[in-house]
């Protein structure tokens, strides 16, 4: 099985080894000081301000969209949100449920924000904003510097979903001025899916520590008070956070986030390079390297996603909902190579032989 989904994706020898090993008791030094290394490395790849902290929590990117909405926004917040797909939809969702007031600019499936869909914005009295800078389900890469720039010049607290782009993309937390950034392990952290991590800048932590407790679980300022001494309020997952720690210092040994960033970039490129020939149009107006989302001209997406998993022992990414017929998704993160995308490449130039697609 080649796995070019967006997660979960595949691992590392390293990182799966392990996974393979006996669970140990956490509540101890030795825990509490892999749990300390895991802040320190999470902060300097996300390039985060002097005096921020990074939380992680048992839970899959939706928890830490979750806790940040209910830690760091309150009923006296006006946010701004920015829905694009069913990610951004779930941002809108978890305002709702909250009932933080909100107002929703609505993009088309596919489209690029706009600086004048912002600016619009401008001068009204909003206190935060709220993004997926990349949208997973269409595959857009939100111009992240445009909208840092809005929320500074506006005052606004910028809460960015980086899950899928985090270590793909480019991401510098202290010069965006960005106030929370969220990821989770199962995307280009490449290890098993089970733990997101929230990256708190200190206007962020002194929210946190700040808000009214509404939740036991996804409490931040719990989180924060037991990270000080590398441990979590409750029993995490254990493994995962192992393996966490192992890839980050993978990652560190390898030159760090940018090193990183620029190999899952040429993964992406190699594979758009050898898509001509094939009848697919790329339907992103703005590309992240974690992904290349990829409209089908002769063939259902959804048949080409169970065929090349039936046929090939091949996943890529299917969409649900409106978009299921159109649209599916090659990612670009985790162990991956070039040799496997010459193997992708080769199954569906044998679909369209047959005559499949």
């Amino acid at each position: 099985m080649i796995n070019f989904t967006v997660g979960p994706v595949q691992s590392s020898d390293a990182v799966r080894a392990v996974g393979a090993e006996q669970v140990p008791y956490f509540r101890t030094p030795e825990f509490s000081e892999l749990m300390l290394e895991n802040e320190r490395l999470m902060l300097r790849f996300a390039k985060a301000p002097e005096g921020s902290r990074a939380v992680f929590i048992t839970g899959s990117g939706t928890a830490s969209m979750e806790a940040a909405v209910m830690n760091l926004l309150t009923p006296s917040d006006k946010v701004l949100a920015i829905n694009g797909g069913s990610f951004g939809h779930r941002f809108v969702e978890l305002l709702e449920l909250h009932g933080i007031p909100h107002t929703e600019i609505r993009l088309a499936p596919g489209k690029a924000l706009r600086k004048e869909q912002l600016e619009q914005y401008a001068g009204q009295g909003y206190t935060a904003l709220v993004v997926n800078v990349h949208e997973t389900s269409t595959g857009v890469l939100y111009d992240i510097r445009m909208i840092a720039d809005f929320c500074r010049r506006e005052g606004l607290f910028l809460i960015v979903d980086a899950i899928s782009s985090f270590l793909a993309d480019d991401f510098d937390m202290a010069a965006l001025g960005a106030g929370a950034m969220i990821t989770g392990s199962q995307k280009a952290l490449a290890c098993p899916p089970g733990v997101s991590i929230i990256t708190l800048s200190p206007e962020g932590v002194s929210r946190a520590m700040k808000a009214q407790r509404k939740c036991m679980y996804l409490d931040l300022r719990d989180a924060l008070v037991n990270g000080e001494r590398g441990q979590t309020p409750f029993t995490p997952a254990v493994g995962i956070l192992r393996q966490i720690n192992t890839r980050l210092r993978e990652i560190e040994a390898a030159g760090g986030a940018s090193s990183e960033n620029e190999s899952v970039a040429a993964i992406a490129a190699d594979f758009r390079g050898k898509l001509a020939g094939l009848p697919f149009e790329i339907v992103s107006e703005s590309l992240s390297n974690a992904v290349t989302p990829l409209h089908p001209l002769t063939a259902s997406a959804y048949d080409i996603f169970t065929t090349l998993k039936d046929e090939y022992g091949i996943w890529v990414c299917p969409n649900g909902g409106e978009l299921r017929d159109s649209v599916f998704r090659v990612g670009h993160i985790g162990a991956l190579s070039t040799a496997d995308n010459d193997a992708l490449i080769a199954a569906l130039r044998d679909m369209l032989r047959r005559g499949l697609i």
